[in-house]
C-alpha cells in the first residue's frame, strides 16, 4: 500500500503527502467520524518548493465551518484499512470548549454523501430506528395492496447485502420498485397514485420527481427521517431505468420473482439477484466500504431520466442554500409593489402572495388586515413569519405551490376558485426565478383564481437592468404576450431602465486565419468539408433538443391525465363532498 501522511492541519483544511493510489480517508472529531474524502478526488495539488514531496490541499466543507471553534482531539484514518494517520489535540478559532456537531435538537450529526449534515445511523440506538423499520414494511404492504412489489434499495439495500444493517454512515433509507408499464407517463402517474395512496393513511410525504418521492418518518426522540421512495421500469430496450442514478442492460429475472435480505433483524423483499443491482448502482466494486461515494451517473442515463422524469422543482435547492433568502428579516419594510399592491386593494380583499420568500411582505399585508396566503415551494422559509402573524392574530396563512407542477397549480387553483370574494395577486420576482413552466403556471393560477376582476401585481428583471442573485432576466413582450394568451389584460407596465449589455456576436472571415483566400481550390473545399461537418452538427444538435422537448412531455400528459381523473371527474359529477375530498387527497400527495 502506497505510503500515506497528513503533513498538517489548520483552520483552513488539511495537507497530505499521497501517492498514487486514492484511499477513503475518515476525519474524527473527538473519535466521531464527521466527513470522509477520497485522498486524490477530492484535493488538489498544493504548492511545494522544487524536489519536496508532493502535497496535496483540500479545505474544510464550507458548511462544517461554523462548528470549528474551539477544541478538539482530531484524527484522520483509513477508512477500510482502519489505520490511524493523525491524531492530535488541536485547537480551531478562538473558541476554548470542545467543538460538538450537534443539530438544534442536540442530536449528532455529520456530513452525509451529498455533503449535507444528519445523524447517522451510526449514533442512532435500536430502539430510536425501529419506527424507521416498521415505517419501511407498512410503505412495501401498502405498495403491495396497491399491486407493487417493493424492496430495499440503494444505500439501505447495500447495507442489508453487505452488513445486514444500516450503513453507519448512511443518513436516509431507501425503497425502490420496477414498475410493469413501460411508458414513462404511466409510471409517472404510478407513482403520483402511490404518494397519494400513503398520504391518506396519514403519512407525510414530498415529491422529488415524476418518478420519486420522500416519506417522512418520526423516529422515536421526535427526530424525523427521510424514507425516499424510488420508481423505475424497463424502458423496453432492454434497459433498466430506476429513479436516482440507474440506466442499465438488465434482465427482468435478477428482479422478479423477489427474495428476501436481512436488514438490523427485520426481513424484507430483495430483487431476486440483489448483487446483480448493486453492481447496477455502485460499480464493481460495492463490496469495498465507501463514506465519500459519489455517483458517476453517465450522460445517457442522466438526459433519460432528466427528460422523463424531472423538471418538478428546478432551482430548488439552490434556494434551500441561499442564505440571504433563509435568513432575510421577516419584518423587513414592505417593497415598493406590495405597497402599491396594498394602496390599489380594496379592504376585505384576499390577498394570494405567491413566491413568498421569507414572507415580509405577506406579514405587512396581513398586518394591513387584508386576508393573506403566502405561497412558496420552499415553504420552511415562512414558518417564522407564519409564527409571527399567528401571535399578533394577523390573517396569515401559509401553504406550499409548485409553479412548474401543474398538478398543485391546478389543485390549488381550484381550491382558491370555489372561495368566495375578491382576490389580488402578488408576484414580486416570480417570472424571472423560474422556467418557463414555472411562468405558464404563474399565469395560469392567476387565470383560474383572478378571474372576475381580481388583478396580479407583478415585478420581474427584464434586462434593462442588473437583476438580482437567483434571477434570470425576461422579456416584457414576452410576458405581455403570454398574459393575453391566458385570458388576461395588461393594465399598466412600468420599466427601469437601465444598462444593458449584449454578448458578442461571433463572425467568420472570407479568409482563413492567416488570410488564406477560399478560392484556392484545397482551400474552399476545405471549407466546404468545414461548412457540411458544421451544418449536420447543428442538425443532429436540434433534433436532440426536439426529442428532449418531446420527452419533457411525459411528465406533463401525466400530471393532465391525474388531474382529469382525480378532479374534473368529481367536478363534472357535482358533488361537492367528493369534490372537497378529492382536492384535499390531491394537495395531500403534492
Amino acid at each position: 500500500m502506497a505510503d500515506l501522511t497528513v503533513t498538517a492541519v489548520d483552520d483552513d483544511g488539511l495537507l497530505l503527502a499521497v501517492e498514487d493510489e486514492d484511499r477513503a480517508l475518515d476525519v474524527l472529531f473527538d473519535g466521531r467520524r464527521i466527513w470522509s474524502f477520497w485522498s486524490l478526488r477530492d484535493t488538489i495539488e498544493s504548492d511545494t518548493t522544487e524536489g519536496a514531496e508532493a502535497e496535496r490541499r483540500i479545505a474544510w466543507p464550507e458548511r462544517m465551518l461554523r462548528f470549528l471553534h474551539g477544541v478538539t482531539r482530531l484524527s484522520v484514518r483509513d477508512h477500510v484499512a482502519g489505520t490511524v494517520l493523525y491524531d492530535e489535540e488541536m485547537s480551531f478559532g478562538d473558541g476554548d470548549e470542545r467543538i460538538a456537531f450537534v443539530n438544534k435538537q442536540g442530536l449528532p450529526i455529520a456530513l452525509d454523501k451529498s455533503g449535507r449534515f444528519h445523524p447517522e445511523f451510526s449514533v442512532r440506538s435500536g430502539d430510536q430506528l425501529e419506527p424507521l423499520l416498521e415505517a419501511m414494511h407498512r410503505v412495501i404492504a401498502v405498495l403491495e395492496e396497491e399491486g407493487i412489489a417493493a424492496f430495499p434499495a440503494y444505500g439501505t439495500l447495500l447495507g442489508a447485502v453487505r452488513e445486514q444493517d444500516f450503513l453507519g454512515h448512511d443518513s436516509d433509507a431507501d425503497l425502490g420498485y420496477v414498475s410493469r408499464h413501460v411508458s414513462p407517463a404511466e409510471v409517472v402517474r404510478e407513482s403520483f397514485r402511490l404518494q397519494r395512496a400513503l398520504a391518506v393513511r396519514g403519512m407525510a410525504t414530498f415529491r422529488y420527481s415524476g418518478g420519486a418521492f420522500r416519506i417522512d418518518v418520526e423516529e422515536s426522540d421526535g427526530s424525523v427521517r427521510g424514507l425516499d421512495l424510488f420508481g423505475g421500469f424497463f424502458a423496453g430496450d432492454g434497459r433498466l431505468y430506476l429513479m436516482g442514478e440507474v440506466g442499465v442492460d438488465f434482465r427482468e429475472e435478477w428482479i422478479f420473482p423477489l427474495s428476501t435480505v436481512t436488514l438490523a433483524g427485520h426481513e424484507f423483499p430483495a430483487p431476486a439477484e440483489p448483487e446483480r443491482l448493486l453492481e447496477a448502482m455502485y460499480g464493481p466494486h460495492w463490496r469495498v466500504p465507501d463514506p465519500a461515494f459519489k455517483f458517476e451517473t453517465s450522460a445517457r442515463t442522466k438526459a433519460r431520466l432528466d427528460s422523463w422524469f424531472r423538471g418538478l422543482s428546478p432551482f430548488r435547492r439552490d434556494w434551500q442554500r441561499n442564505q440571504a433568502h433563509r435568513k432575510a428579516d421577516v419584518d423587513a419594510p414592505a417593497s415598493d409593489l406590495a405597497g402599491r399592491l396594498a394602496a390599489d386593494t380594496a379592504v376585505g380583499t384576499h390577498v394570494l402572495d405567491v413566491g413568498a420568500g421569507r414572507g415580509s411582505d405577506a406579514l405587512h399585508l396581513a398586518r394591513a388586515g387584508f386576508r393573506t396566503t403566502a405561497y412558496d415551494y420552499v415553504p420552511q422559509t415562512l414558518r417564522k413569519a407564519e409564527r409571527v402573524a399567528g401571535r399578533e392574530g394577523a390573517p396569515l396563512d401559509v401553504r406550499m405551490l409548485s409553479l412548474t407542477q401543474l398538478r398543485s397549480v391546478l389543485a390549488e387553483g381550484a381550491r382558491i376558485a370555489r372561495q368566495e370574494g375578491p382576490r389580488a395577486m402578488l408576484a414580486r420576482h416570480v417570472l424571472d426565478a423560474t422556467t418557463e413552466l414555472g411562468r405558464e403556471g404563474l399565469l395560469r393560477f392567476a387565470a383560474m383564481t383572478l378571474r372576475g376582476g381580481g388583478r396580479l401585481h407583478a415585478e420581474f428583471a427584464t434586462g434593462e437592468g442588473e437583476a438580482g442573485e437567483g434571477l434570470y432576466p425576461v422579456a416584457l413582450d414576452g410576458v405581455l404576450a403570454a398574459i393575453g394568451r391566458f385570458g388576461g389584460s395588461v393594465v399598466s407596465a412600468d420599466v427601469e431602465p437601465g444598462p444593458r449589455v449584449a454578448p458578442d456576436a461571433p463572425s467568420w472571415s472570407p479568409g482563413g486565419e492567416d488570410g488564406e483566400r477560399r478560392d484556392d481550390p484545397m482551400t474552399q473545399n476545405r471549407w466546404n468539408l468545414f461548412a457540411t461537418v458544421r451544418a449536420q452538427r447543428l442538425r443532429i444538435e436540434a433534433l436532440e433538443t426536439e426529442v428532449a422537448e418531446l420527452q419533457r412531455h411525459y411528465v406533463r400528459v401525466a400530471e393532465l391525465v391525474d388531474v382529469v381523473q382525480e378532479l374534473l371527474i368529481p367536478v363534472a359529477q357535482q358533488d361537492e363532498a367528493r369534490i372537497a375530498e378529492a382536492i384535499e387527497a390531491f394537495e395531500k400527495s403534492l
